[in-house]
């Protein structure tokens, strides 16, 4: 049924690294063991796991690390923390890629490429290069040769654990298949550089106009196509430091610090509020502080995108947690959620005002917002309600942002950043980007209410007296209420039997004249027992009585 024996050497080197770390479970299902309920290992033990397989599982758990919705947040920690000790490729190896790639020889396109790499990934490695013009210095992102080939081989594997895991409960509920399938396929999504290219010049026009912000404060790299290709990424070269490296001057230093972490907050805030794509990976790496006293944002290959009607209601849900409203939470979880139903909708708001009750004696500028958005994924997960795969990347992007601005200024106050913000999102949600359109087109979807409104009502009044009117109404366990029904009447019938047949055989007992009329008598009297007694038993079987 599942093609386990198809990758046997592999399995086998898997089967030796769980056996190795004590994680049963997995190794058991290597073996063609059975799908019992999943028992994951400590987090610490999983990451071993994980850097020992390799590359690519190493991705899978960096992808893991996106999911809060699955995971606790221990795990969550633990993963993003999640680097590969892959060295780097030899450089005989990266030049013949990247002569393949461009199709001609590389002193054609760069005048220089370093040939030891800065720094090294699963999936590539980056090398230090100038373009041809001998100017432009860039970053030249190459991938590992061969990684694509273990990818492949790595993704079946994956795929037929899967669909062993999915015949447990917990692999029903989260519907394990699809998620294997969600993070395969991001597995080759990071195989193709294009992609990544095209995510970071969309960050890029986006930052280039805001009402919030100064556009030139915030540099994303350009995207230099010439010499990209799937599997070659070539990026504008910015000379900084890790934002929580970076060297401030010390004249006004703590404004500086302020006025930068109000950058980054308002930077994403549009991101993630008003254009619906976000960067989904901003921890420290990623957020340079330049030469000049701008800031970038790096490595844009892990990207978010939200829909308008999720973007209202995430910003419904962060007044409801300011508010501490726990049924107004639960509400917006319920439209939120894709698919499950509550086991209780009164045990889904008791969770919520559990979870809130906590930050009642709290001032608003000591809420950690990632943590309350990482138990609000947990409250879903406990009340079997499975959110969007985006709500991950979402409340993973509010913690390291949020993590990135409290190491960079420890006195930052997250909602006096977020306050001057709210009615301005509240009004571009109302009104839309041009308020004199949507006021024209408001205007005309009352013309047509209005114009219809009278034919509508016609319509209904004359269904209503020529009695075709019909009413579609679906009643949940219907089905179950008719048969308990039907139940309760037969019963009744046969207590109506019972009773004349007690009442016959009493009147012909008290008029009794011959022995045929004795005999009659106690037919019925035996007749009248033995239904009683059938009836008696028959409740008392059903265990009703009690109620």
């Amino acid at each position: 049924m599942f093609a386990l024996t198809q990758n046997t050497s592999r399995q086998k080197d898997i089967a030796e690294v769980l056996f190795r770390n004590g994680w049963d479970y997995m190794r058991g299902l290597i073996t063609g063991g059975k799908p019992d309920q999943p028992r994951l290992p400590s987090p610490t033990v999983l990451c071993n796991i994980l850097i020992e397989l390799g590359p690519v599982y190493v991705k899978l758990g960096q992808l893991l690390s996106t999911r809060p919705d699955i995971l606790s947040a221990k795990y969550i920690d633990a993963l993003t923390d999640l680097q590969a000790n892959v060295p780097p490729v030899e450089w005989s190896e990266i030049e013949h890629l990247i002569e393949q790639e461009l199709g001609q020889a590389i002193p054609n396109v760069f005048s220089n490429i370093e040939q030891k790499a800065i720094a090294a990934g699963s999936i590539g490695q980056v090398h230090r290069a100038t373009l041809r013009n001998g100017q432009q210095r860039v970053a030249l992102k190459v991938q590992r040769p061969g990684i694509d080939v273990t990818v492949a081989q790595d993704i079946g594997l994956i795929k037929n654990l899967a669909e062993l895991v999915a015949l447990t409960d917990f692999g029903k509920d989260f519907d394990i298949v699809a998620l294997a399938e969600e993070f395969t396929n991001a597995l080759q999504a990071e195989l193709d550089f294009t992609a990544e290219a095209r995510y970071t010049e969309t960050l890029r026009q986006n930052l280039q106009q805001s009402p919030w912000y100064n556009p030139e404060q915030i540099v994303v790299p350009q995207v230099h196509w010439q010499a990209t290709t799937g599997k070659i990424l070539t990026l504008q070269w910015l000379e900084g430091k890790p934002i929580l490296e970076a060297e401030l001057p010390s004249p006004n230093q703590a404004q500086k610090r302020r006025e930068t972490t109000t950058l980054l907050f308002r930077v994403f805030f549009q991101q993630i509020y008003i254009d619906g794509f976000f960067h989904a990976d901003p921890h420290p790496g990623n957020i340079f502080y330049l030469e000049d006293g701008r800031i970038a944002l790096l490595d844009c290959g892990m990207v978010g995108k939200l829909d308008p009607r999720t973007q209202q209601i995430l910003t419904e849900m962060l007044l409801a947690v300011v508010d501490l409203d726990a049924q107004r939470c639960s509400q917006l979880t319920l439209e939120l959620a894709e698919s499950g139903q509550p086991m209780s909708l009164d045990r889904l708001t008791n969770d919520y005002d559990r979870m809130l009750r906590k930050y009642f004696n709290l001032s608003l500028s000591e809420l950690n917002f990632s943590e309350v958005f990482y138990e609000i994924l947990q409250v879903s997960r406990d009340n079997k309600l499975r959110l969007p795969s985006n709500m991950g990347l979402y409340a993973k992007t509010l913690a390291n942002l949020e993590g990135v601005a409290r190491g960079f200024d420890p006195e930052v106050n997250l909602l006096n950043q977020i306050k001057p913000l709210m009615a301005e999102l509240f009004r571009r949600q109302l009104l839309g980007d041009s308020p004199l359109e949507t006021a024209l087109r408001t205007a005309l979807d009352l013309k047509s209410l209005y114009l219809r409104s009278p034919r509508q009502v016609e319509l209904f009044l004359d269904r209503l007296t020529s009695e075709t009117l019909k009413w579609n109404i679906s009643l949940r366990d219907f089905d179950l209420l008719r048969l308990g029904i039907d139940d309760s009447a037969n019963r009744l019938s046969f207590s109506i039997i019972v009773g004349s047949l007690i009442m016959g055989a009493a009147i012909i007992s008290s008029s009794e004249t011959s022995n045929q009329f004795s005999l009659i008598s106690n037919i019925l009297f035996t007749a009248a027992s033995v239904l009683g007694l059938w009836l008696v038993v028959s409740i008392l079987r059903s265990g009703r009585l009690k109620q």
